[in-house]
């Protein structure tokens, strides 16, 4: 199961077996129906759209409902047996576990794993999994089948009483109830070489392969497959690539670890490519063949303990606070991050996080010194998320890990793999609950003198209102400079006339919010505190009258000097 499940629900009395389930599986998400379910990570309107949504991106499906209802969902996407995700449906009261699809995927272990924690038992009506009491079809982590077809093939002649026998080393099928004998046809054949298929013989690879490879070859994976075919290995033996520390952030070895579906570790440079693998599994056996060395071990290759896996800091935008405004990109770099850093407030807005998620709150002007323990933590291996709220490149720490990494001479910090995922700042937010006055033209300000001085802020707003641009203000009031915003509103006064719309937007997004639209002649600093944001509209932004009460704000998309 690569992807983290999706528990679906429909009312609030599913909600608690849906809580025990995620405690079996921490990192799943609880999806309620918009309007009858209050706590949940995500919330929706459609549930059709919603499970045939996550079907069709291949997310584990956990379904609090009658399996009937899940049927028929995804009955018209329904295809190809290999191709679908676990699917299951779960009684409301956690009495029963019914896996509906995914047999090749993992579905009954899913099913059995769930059924332990509700403490009853799973419907699995699996033929071969009931018989043999595991599925050869889909063996556990460490094994992978080589032909699917074969497969089933071959578990049909097994259903229909042939004996079987096995050949290599699986402790998982020592402990199935197979039709085993020393003489039987049928053969099992568990290990890392590649063999010509036979109509008798089930092959299952073993994944027990991690070959070191060096950064600048021009295709890695190629040079990867030929030097298996070479050693008469299987290319699904082949668990995890090996490289060194300073080709960390080597763009090659990336792209074949994607194309070859390995995991990609990273050990201290060694004089040459064998010792650094010998030193990284030193129970394998080693050998260099065609310009990579290969080693195999004796049992699957736990790829979290070959070397270390390159480091991640991701620094995100959680929006302005409602969890369905929080770009998916971000919901899942959360749920997969080991670390969490940001001011407090904000931290506590990215939850719900899991207990072994650890979290680094600070003060919120702390932002060098939060970047920096960032980038410590990346470069040990970790997966470090720095939230901010909005949108991490506005006015929040995007600059302030910029600056840091530039600062920087530590090549450690230099190969982390750091991205900057958006999310939606306050501005926008406050915008679109207000209409549109951002259509047009306009400037962003911070009035904020902290780290710029109130000369630059004043100059730079003379010259905003000068160009008829729409303003947004960040920072616009605090009790340490509660006379700022009055100064700033004398400058807007000189260029704009009383009647141009100023839209109040406090906490958009979050519990509580209120929207205001009043005019620049009416609007006083007491309006206004640090949570507010203020649009100050053009010569051409307009309101009128909403149907259903206040008012729509919006900048038209021409120019006066346009028509």
């Amino acid at each position: 199961m690569n992807r983290a499940p999706a528990i679906v629900i429909l009312g609030p009395g599913s909600l608690a077996t849906a809580r025990r389930i995620q405690q079996r599986y921490p990192q799943a998400q609880i999806h309620g129906l918009q309007g009858r379910v209050e706590q949940a990570e995500h919330f929706y309107e459609s549930f059709g759209d919603t499970l045939r949504g996550l079907y069709q991106q291949g997310t584990p499906i956990i379904a609090l409902c009658a399996a009937g209802i899940v049927i028929r969902t995804l009955a018209p996407l329904l295809g190809e047996k290999g191709d679908e995700p676990p699917v299951l449906a779960v009684a409301e009261d956690g009495s029963a576990v019914v896996p509906l699809l995914g047999g090749l995927a993992g579905v009954n272990v899913m099913a059995r794993e769930m059924a332990e924690a509700l403490g009853v038992n799973a419907a699995i009506t699996t033929s071969g999994e009931l018989r043999f009491g595991t599925c050869l079809l889909n063996p556990p982590q460490g094994y992978a089948l080589a032909d699917l077809e074969q497969g089933k093939r071959f578990v049909s002649d097994l259903l229909a009483g042939e004996a079987v026998r096995i050949e290599g080393h699986a402790p998982w099928l020592a402990q199935a109830q197979l039709p085993a004998s020393d003489s039987a046809q049928r053969t099992i054949h568990v290990g890392c070489s590649v063999r010509a298929a036979s109509r008798d013989e089930l092959l299952i690879h073993a994944r027990c392969v991690a070959v070191a490879v060096a950064g600048g070859s021009a295709d890695v994976a190629l040079q990867v497959r030929e030097s298996l075919h070479a050693a008469g290995i299987a290319e699904a033996s082949l668990a995890a690539l090996l490289a060194g520390e300073a080709d960390m952030a080597e763009p090659a070895l990336h792209e074949a670890a994607r194309a070859l579906n390995v995991g990609l570790r990273f050990a201290p440079d060694a004089d040459n490519l064998q010792a650094m693998l010998a030193q990284a599994l030193p129970q394998a056996s080693v050998q260099t063949v065609g310009g990579v060395a290969i080693a195999i071990a004796d049992a699957p290759v736990d790829v979290h303990q070959v070397g270390r896996k390159r480091g991640r800091l991701a620094v995100i935008g959680l929006g302005p606070g409602a969890a369905e405004l929080m770009v998916p990109a971000v919901r899942a770099e959360l749920d997969r991050a080991e670390d969490v850093l940001g001011y407090e407030t904000y931290v506590r807005m990215a939850g719900p996080l899991r207990d072994d998620q650890v979290q680094h709150c600070t003060d919120n002007r702390e932002e060098m010194q939060r970047a920096r323990h960032a980038f410590e933590l990346a470069a040990q291996g970790r997966s470090v998320v720095v939230v901010s709220s909005g949108d991490p490149g506005v006015f929040a720490m995007a600059a302030a890990v910029l600056e840091a990494l530039h600062e920087s001479t530590d090549p450690a910090w230099h190969r982390v793999d750091l991205e900057i995922l958006p999310g939606v700042s306050a501005s926008l937010a406050t915008a679109a609950q207000a209409g549109a006055p951002l259509g047009h033209d306009f400037c962003v300000m911070s009035l904020s003198d902290n780290l710029k001085p109130w000369s630059i802020i004043e100059k730079r707003l003379d010259l905003a209102c000068q160009a008829d641009l729409v303003l947004a203000f960040y920072n616009p009031i605090s009790k340490s400079r509660p006379h700022q915003l009055g100064v700033a509103l004398e400058v807007v006064r000189r260029h704009r006339d009383g009647n141009t719309p100023v839209v109040l937007g406090r906490d958009i997004g979050r519990p509580g919010q209120t929207l205001r639209v009043v005019t620049l002649a009416e609007l006083v600093p007491e309006m206004v505190d640090m949570r507010t944001m203020v649009l100050v509209g053009s010569s051409t932004t307009c309101t009128f009258p909403r149907l259903a009460g206040g008012v729509w704000a919006y900048t038209p998309r021409w120019y006066p000097s346009a028509t």
